[in-house]
């Protein structure tokens, strides 16, 4: 077969001949932050059992969970104001110093959580009202105080990510996480502290204690508030504020949404936490997305002066598409294992899984298409990308909640995130046209496409060893189809030598 040459071997090596900045680097660091972000997920996915078998699902505690974390999600972007982004937009410029660039945006974002946190236990009444928290004021409290320590963290992480302290970052990450499980089994099971009180009181305490890693690189920091550079930085961040504040609603307003729209006001909490444990299930392909972003970000500002910058990129989105493809196989291929991550009572909803890593992998697409905009300093074009995407989205939440329950959630954040990937790309073609290898790509997604309905045409009724069999040989397939067209064995590190 003719292999395709939108994206080459070649071109590849071309690119991995490179600096730090090449796909060598982008490889190496999102194994790094990959490392840490999918073995931090996966034992993050250990709570999920947990809750599920230690929060009975009629009492509503894992809804509640979903809900307030989807609150503070929200809020986390806007009192990040985009400065992570920002970040590295000016401190890869060669006029701004990095040092004077993060005290201006830790300022920033320091002075924004305060403003919040007196906004919150000044009037924490009415907002409880609000939001119908009103016997449970602990909860908002508490969790206001974690939101606004995960704003503080925010800057100095993205700091060692333009460091490429890959690995420091990655440590304190899977810290945190290592510290929040053994909380979580002591609490749970040794003490028998069930309540969702405790997850939130546990997530407190772990982020107070991370928080205190970050003090000896303040304190080495030359700080330096410069108010001309604030005024550029604030003109290049409100888009990708608002970029962001639709982007996080485009992942949490369903949660949001749910309870306030749900005809049963008395079940929605248990019908939200059946779809929020589901959901863990999809949220591999935003880990891989994750993962990806923390590596590729700070290296597409690094490239953006070489000159074959378009094509790294282009190369770039499909190896992202080819391996989030495949990672959705896997989930679908394997979910007869993988349902028992949640309790049995809450596995009615596991069909919403293969939707939501569609959406998933969309927002993916979406990030990668999202440089033409931020590369020209053009970044309000990605929020209204992101706000057409968010409007679609609640759209089919307010609309279908009411009678499709929780299915509507999981379309909703398709069609969301296809309004915004496909504005995007339509846009980008014409304002910075980059030459995808769409056809290769394609051949991927029907490829994909059709693995998939095979694997759900598989009788239920069949052995689990045989389903599970027949998946595999599927994945294997997709794999060796990788192998042969664009990552022969003999470009791969190590074994490559074994196969000139």
């Amino acid at each position: 077969m003719v292999k395709n040459n939108n994206s080459t071997p070649q071109a590849l090596h071309s690119l991995k001949e490179g600096d730090g900045g090449g796909m060598k680097s982008l490889a190496k660091d999102t194994a790094i932050y990959g490392l840490s972000s999918i073995v931090g997920r996966f034992l993050n996915y250990l709570l999920v059992p947990l809750y599920t078998h230690y929060m009975p699902k009629d009492s509503g505690d894992y809804g509640i969970s979903t809900n307030m974390y989807a609150y503070t999600a929200l809020i986390l972007v806007l009192l990040t104001f985009g400065m992570e982004t920002t970040l590295f937009r000016f401190a890869n410029d060669d006029k701004c110093k990095p040092d004077t660039v993060f005290s201006t945006a830790f300022a920033t974002v320091g002075s924004l959580t305060a403003i919040f946190l007196l906004l919150v236990f000044g009037f924490i009444s009415p907002i409880c009202n609000a939001i119908g928290y009103t016997e449970h004021p602990d909860y908002l409290l508490m969790m206001a105080v974690v939101v606004a320590l995960d704003a503080i963290q925010a800057l100095p992480f993205s700091y060692l990510r333009f460091q490429k302290r890959a690995i420091m970052f990655a440590s304190l990450k899977m810290l945190f996480i290592i510290i929040n499980i053994a909380l979580n089994v002591i609490y749970f099971v040794w003490l028998g502290k069930t309540s969702v009180f405790y997850v939130f009181f546990i997530n407190l305490l772990c982020t107070a204690f991370i928080t205190f890693f970050f003090v000896p690189d303040l304190f080495r920091i030359r700080w330096n508030f410069d108010w001309k550079l604030l005024r550029r930085m604030l003109s290049y961040s409100w888009p990708i504020l608002i970029l962001g504040v639709a982007g996080i609603l485009n992942q949490v307003a369903d949660k949001i949404i749910f309870p306030l729209v749900y005809p049963d006001e008395a079940d929605a909490n248990v019908q939200l936490g059946i779809y929020g444990s589901c959901v863990k299930i999809a949220m591999i392909m935003a880990m891989i997305t994750q993962a990806f972003r923390y590596a590729y970000e700070p290296i597409v500002f690094a490239k953006a002066k070489d000159g074959d910058k378009n094509e790294y990129y282009a190369s770039a989105m499909k190896y992202f598409l080819i391996f989030t493809l495949l990672a959705f196989l896997c989930v679908v291929g394997w979910m007869p294992v993988l349902q028992y991550i949640i309790g049995a009572d809450y596995r009615e909803g596991l069909n919403v899984v293969p939707i939501v890593m569609a959406a998933e992998i969309m927002m993916g697409v979406y990030f990668n298409l999202s440089f033409w905009y931020k590369l020209i300093d053009k970044t309000i074009w990605g929020a209204w990308f992101s706000l057409a995407g968010c409007a679609a989205l609640i759209a089919v939440n307010i609309l279908f909640i009411p009678t499709y329950g929780y299915m509507a959630c999981a379309w909703g954040g398709v069609a969301g995130y296809g309004t915004s990937m496909i504005l995007s790309y339509v846009v980008g073609q014409v304002k910075n046209p980059i030459r995808y290898p769409m056809k290769s790509i394609a051949v991927y997604v029907l490829i994909t496409v059709l693995f998939f309905a095979i694997m759900q045409c598989v009788p239920q009724e069949w052995p689990v060893v045989l389903r599970l069999a027949i998946n595999t040989v599927l994945i294997c397939a997709f794999v060796g189809y990788i192998l042969y067209h664009d990552l022969p064995l003999k470009s791969l590190p190590v074994v490559g030598k074994y196969f000139r």
